[in-house]
């Protein structure tokens, strides 16, 4: 069997080993299968059934013999062969896995490098010629859309039949392809001075991505970074480096020069902490918790005070009044919450319910929820994966222990209780208190919460009663209502009659109090994400006019 080549770190258009040579495994949430892995084995230790188990080959499926730990041949490939094998319809473990390489510091010195020494020449070519590469790499992304949804139905769980990333990170990177070009303004208010000011690229920007969406979270940073004239270092989560590792074998046929996007993929220490306390990042752009968050401000400040972007997760509510439709509320809300098994920062794990219809509103939902599918996420049928490790795992187990002594769990009792060691069914939360952590803390899993009101205030006030303030949402036919609420909600993004995800890409992206800190979007993220705005101001001595002129009285 041809050896495979490893999952390594891409800086300065070439893939590179991990300057001390660390790796570290990845595995299959699904069927425990190792698709990733390090020198040494520690999770096979600490869970040696998981480690062991695997998905049965098709032919096992058809009752015929198993090749499992037989060589396969794999697909002839210039850039990464070991790609062939998790690509294959049947994904085993197989005796010779990629390493997955571990950036350390040094590595990041070294991204950051190449990247400096890139930007000057990047920053100073026209926007059109910097649009050309974003261009191209829209439509490799979309041509592998495919294969980059194997990969992530493989490393993180979720399900084929449910990804839209690839046609979403084609959007980004076609849109600011034709965007690149910043606006400035002039002025002439002031006597005797033409002012403008322009926009102009931070220099090295650097991105660190969540697991949940790799590729979406990928293109929303890198398309405007790049299209601004930043050069990036871009960190993948430990988690789900896979599919960004795919996209990096495009880079340089689309025609990025060397040096100015990077990919490593690591741990937050030292990688991310590494990025974040970096003197030669500008601005960095991340999405994921709120602790990490907090980490990555402090090390910023701590540093040069680098450009912050932030994304960083929710409680979000929907309000549903007896006016609504029912059976729409109950079934957006549901896909809200059981999408990706609950793993999207816009959720809506929080429910609020006008009393007299809430018996109702519960049945309607739960109906919904027990005919998804949860299974392998290799089948396009599936509508539900695995959460997308262990550890994620036994925190959704933990805050549904924690439910048990604070209110009622209600389970949808028509699905299995298992269909793998990571699945964790859809679970309804019924009148918890509010001050309990199952409505305070985010989960991150296939679990909503659902209490009710009696009047427009008591619910506005419950759904405010939280420390985030990413999405909200409202279920109403009265329209005056539907924009009191609207404009009532303490959240940066609110569905009216429908909830996330809603796929309105074009609108500002980002959330209230501890949800984050600006905005992304395509209209703001060019501008205000990754872009110094400098004030010129030129004086021009012929401009200088009599006081009679400048009072308007001169002709």
């Amino acid at each position: 069997m041809q050896a495979p080549v490893d999952a390594q770190l891409f800086i300065n258009g070439g893939f590179v080993d991990s300057s001390d040579q660390e790796t570290f495994d990845l595995y299959s949430p699904y069927s425990g299968d190792l698709v990733g892995k390090g020198e040494l084995d520690p999770y096979q230790s600490r869970h040696p059934n998981e480690a062991q188990r695997r998905r049965p080959t098709s032919a096992e499926r058809a009752g015929e013999p198993s090749s499992h730990g037989q060589e396969k041949a794999t697909h002839e490939s210039d850039t990464l062969p070991w790609m062939s094998l998790f690509l294959e319809e049947d994904c085993q473990m197989w005796p010779d896995l990629p390493t997955v390489a571990e950036a350390t510091s040094e590595d990041v010195d070294r991204a950051v490098a190449a990247a400096q020494a890139a930007f000057p020449a990047w920053c100073n070519l026209p926007p059109v010629e910097r649009g050309k590469p974003l261009a191209r790499l829209g439509k490799m992304i979309e041509d592998a859309t495919s294969d980059l949804a194997r990969l992530d139905a493989l490393s993180l769980g979720r399900p084929v039949g449910t990804y839209f990333d690839a046609h979403y990170a084609k959007m980004h990177f076609n849109y600011f392809a034709e965007a690149a070009y910043p606006v400035g303004t002039s002025s002439l208010n002031t006597p005797g001075f033409v002012n403008i000011s322009l926009k102009q690229p931070y220099g090295v920007g650097s991105a660190i991505i969540p697991w949940n969406a790799p590729l979406v979270f990928l293109s929303k940073k890198l398309a405007p970074a790049l299209a601004a004239g930043n050069t990036m270092v871009l960190k993948t989560s430990e988690k789900a480096p896979l599919s960004s590792h795919l996209v990096a074998t495009f880079l340089n046929e689309a025609g990025f020069p060397p040096g100015v996007v990077n990919i490593i993929h690591g741990h937050g220490l030292p990688c991310g902490d590494a990025i974040s306390r970096h003197m030669g990042i500008r601005a960095l752009s991340f999405t994921g918790s709120v602790r990490t968050g907090r980490a990555i401000q402090k090390a910023a400040a701590d540093s040069n005070f680098k450009h912050l972007v932030f994304e960083l997760g929710g409680k979000s509510p929907a309000i549903v009044f007896s006016d609504a439709d029912l059976d729409k509320a109950a079934q957006e809300t549901q896909n809200s919450i059981m999408f990706h098994s609950g793993q999207t920062c816009m959720a809506n794990s929080r429910i609020y319910v006008e009393k007299s219809v809430a018996e109702t509103f519960i049945k309607k939902f739960n109906a919904f929820a027990s005919n998804r599918k949860l299974g392998d996420p290799l089948d396009a049928e599936t509508a539900s994966g695995p959460q997308a490790d262990k550890a994620q795992h036994e925190t959704v187990l933990k805050y549904l222990e924690e439910a048990k002594k604070t209110g009622q769990v209600l389970e949808n009792a028509t699905l299995p209780s298992e269909n793998g060691s990571l699945f964790v069914r859809p679970t309804v939360l019924l009148q918890h208190p509010e001050d309990s952590k199952v409505m305070k803390e985010e989960i991150f899993g296939p679990v909503v919460a659902i209490n009710t009101f009696e009047t427009e205030a008591e619910a506005l006030h419950k759904a405010n009663d939280t420390e985030y303030g990413l999405y909200a949402a409202v279920f109403t036919k009265d329209f005056d209502r539907a924009m009191r609420i609207a404009k009532g909600f303490e959240s940066g993004m609110v569905g009216v009659n429908c909830t996330s995800p809603t796929g309105a890409w074009d609108m500002p992206f980002g959330g209230y109090k501890q949800s984050g800190v600006g905005r992304e979007s395509f209209l703001l993220s060019l501008e205000n994400d990754w872009m110094e705005t400098k004030s010129v101001y030129m004086k021009v001595e012929g401009l200088v006019q009599s006081t009679a002129t400048t009072n308007g009285l001169g002709r």
